[in-house]
Formats: structure tokens, sequence, C-alpha cells
């Protein structure tokens, strides 16, 4: 199958390949789209833009109108579905996962966010989101027809996973107004203790504004011989490999190397997250404030060297700790009991 760029007419919103005749026959496919499928043959047509044209107009396609692949090739047999990975953003099936992480979701409202059409009849929607994501084992089907990511359905117990604690120090608050990374580092916990896996400065490829260096220390000066993301987008991705996504503030950090490796790798960042803020607002009501310093005051020490990467991730990685150990002396067992502690919105940052 494959879908057209451009908005969708009012008569069709997919069509068949070109020379799909036989399987628009045996498709049940009728009239104009049947005879525009037959139309589609390999030989010259008269009227006809020569090779190189684009497909939608019944021209031969270059390699650059063509649309990303349905599916990436099947898992390997065994490998864990639980932890960060990384999926092809050439990918539809791939696109459709990273939706699905915000929540369930229609048939019809994958095919218009993610393929584009939002006319699609319902019947025409469900067909095709099938067609993306039916036998796929990352993919479940609810009982009132939804989509949603399948984790919860086998959710690991929190025992068996392992957890990685990021903090970002970025250029700006939101990567949607070209803000970019400009410090990493990656905490791990084992034994439940926090220590300090990987941390580097990036080089932004763009000014510091004063009010960022007043804050972090971080300088153009300092950044100037720094990696760029792209040197480091590897070892970050080596890093967190199957491991589940912490954050204090977890939709700050995500989305900024998300949108890195984006930009980067062309890769879409998936996989289960936690965040302190939210942890700490269902298992600690009384506290006042669920900033980093107040929540690192609670249980107990001071973070040195604030505001940079290094020292907030190990701090977010001891609290988060703390934490998980809560979680568990209230019954939390697998990691979807954790989720289910993760009922409120997440905070401002701080």
């Amino acid at each position: 199958m494959q879908f057209l760029r451009r908005a969708p007419g009012r008569r069709r919103h997919v069509r068949p390949e070109r020379g799909d005749a036989a399987r628009a026959r045996a498709c049940g496919l009728q009239g104009p789209a049947r005879r525009e499928a037959a139309g589609r043959g390999g030989g010259a047509v008269p009227g006809r833009r020569p090779a190189g044209g684009h497909h939608d107009r019944g021209e031969r396609a270059r390699a650059g109108w063509r649309r990303p692949p349905l599916h990436d090739p099947p898992l390997e047999a065994g490998r864990p579905l639980t932890g960060v990975a990384a999926l092809s953003s050439s990918s539809l099936a791939n696109r459709a996962l990273a939706y699905l992480e915000a929540g369930p979701a229609a048939s019809a409202a994958l095919v218009r966010d993610v393929l584009a059409l939002p006319r699609a009849p319902r019947g025409l929607a469900d067909r095709v989101a099938a067609a993306l994501l039916a036998g796929d084992p990352r993919v479940t089907r609810l009982s009132d027809g939804r989509w949603a990511l399948a984790g919860a359905a086998a959710s690991p117990p929190l025992d068996a996973c392992r957890f990685a604690v990021v903090d970002v120090e970025a250029t700006g608050t939101s990567p949607r107004r070209g803000h970019r990374v400009l410090e990493i580092a990656v905490a791990t916990i084992a034994d439940g203790k926090a220590r300090l896996a990987y941390e580097t400065l990036v080089n932004p490829e763009q000014p510091i504004a004063p009010l960022v260096a007043r804050l972090t220390g971080i300088t153009d000066q300092l950044v100037r011989d720094a990696p760029r993301f792209d040197g480091i987008a590897d070892v970050v991705l080596a890093t967190l490999a199957g491991r589940v996504f912490v954050a204090h503030n977890v939709r700050f950090d995500w989305a900024f190397l998300g949108a890195e490796l984006l930009r980067t790798r062309s890769l879409l960042l998936q996989g289960p997250r936690a965040c302190t803020v939210r942890l700490a607002r269902r298992l600690l009501p009384p506290l006042a404030s669920r900033t980093l310093d107040a929540l690192a005051h609670y249980f107990g020490f001071e973070i040195v060297g604030r505001h940079r990467a290094g020292p907030d991730a190990l701090a977010a990685a001891r609290i988060f700790a703390e934490l998980l150990d809560i979680a568990k002396r209230r019954g939390a067992v697998t990691l979807a009991d954790l989720g289910q502690m993760r009922n409120a919105e997440c905070g401002v940052r701080n």
C-alpha cells in the first residue's frame, strides 16, 4: 500500500501502486479506482512526463518521493520489549507506535494524525490501522476497538528492570522553539546505589543565552570544543538501551533527547518512562514542594553543583531509588504498578 504525500482528494483516500490491477481486483476495488490501477502499467502512456516525475500524478516516482514503508523488519525472536529503544522514523508503523506513547487511540485518530488522511471513512481507517499494527507484538487492541501499546500486558517485575536516570541541560525550555541540548548525564541504579554512567558537554551549535549561562555556568567558550550531538548519539543510545527512562520532569528531558535523535539520526525515541515529580506527588502528598532541591532535602542530602547535568542526574537517581523503595513497600510489584502511581500531571522544571 502506498499513501499520498499531499492532502487526500474527495474521491479516494488510498490508491493502489502502479501496475497493481490484479491485486486491485483481488482486493475488490471498484469503479474508477480499479480502472486507475489497470492504467498504471509499465509502458509509456501518452501525455505523461518522462521517468522521474511524481507517482501521484501518474508518473514514475523518484526515490525521494517514495512514501515510508508500512513496517520495519520483524523483531528478533526473544528480543525484550521493555526499555528505551530508537526506531526508524521512516517506518509508518514506528510513527504509529510513537503516537500511541501518548495513550490509546482509535483507528480514525491514527489514520488522521499519522497518515494525514483526515477524511478517511471509518471502515477504511480500521482496515488501514489493522494493516499497520495487527500482528505487531508491541501493540494490542482494546475491547473498545482502540489501539494501545502492549507493554502493560506483560509488565516486568520492578526487580528485573534496569533504570537510566537522565538530566539534560539545554539552551532553552523547548526543542520546538529550536532550543538544543548543551549537556547530558545518565545515572544508573544498582543495589539501591546511584552511579554516573555517562556525562558530557554538548556543542549546541547556537549561542547560549546569558540567563542560561548564569544558571548553569555553561558558556559559549566552555562548549566550543565539545562534541556536537551527532557525535555522541550512538553512545547515548547505547547507555539508555533496554533501560526504563527516568528524569525529574521526564517530559523535558525526553523531548530534548527525542528531538536531537530525530534531527541527527532520523530515529524516534520509544520506551517506558518514570517521572520523579509525578511519583513524589503520588507518594509524598504532604510535601509543599517537589523540586529537586526539596526532594533532596526531604531524603537528607544536598546537591553539590546544582543545574549541571552530572550532579542533577545523580540527585534524581538517589531520589528515584528512595521513591521506588516506598512504592514497593506500598505494594508495587511490576513496572505497570509503578506507572499507576504516576497519575498526576508532571510539574514545571525547577
